[in-house]
């Protein structure tokens, strides 16, 4: 499966509009399941994190998500976003 990781030094120093595309993208490879299975949960995650980084179609794509998406489901989904902001 493929997978970014986002711990290389410059990345704090990036500019936000370039941190929400790259968190975008992450939530879209999960939502199409590009390079790895689909994964709503982890869709949701990234697009919540990229909308809060300023991207507007993140914040539109979490919500159709979400329409299709169990109460445990985005529960954990917010959890997850939650630790990643705590820890980058």
């Amino acid at each position: 499966m493929a997978r970014f990781e986002m711990l290389e030094a410059g990345f704090g120093t990036m500019g936000a509009t370039a941190q929400a595309d790259i968190l975008f993208e992450l939530g879209m490879m999960y939502a199409t399941g590009r390079d790895c299975e689909v994964d709503v949960v982890s869709a949701h995650k990234w697009f919540n994190i990229a909308a809060i980084k300023g991207s507007a179609r993140a914040a539109e794509l979490r919500s159709e998500l979400t329409s299709s998406m169990s109460k445990q489901e985005i529960a954990r989904a917010l959890r997850e976003a939650r630790e990643w902001m705590t820890v980058h």
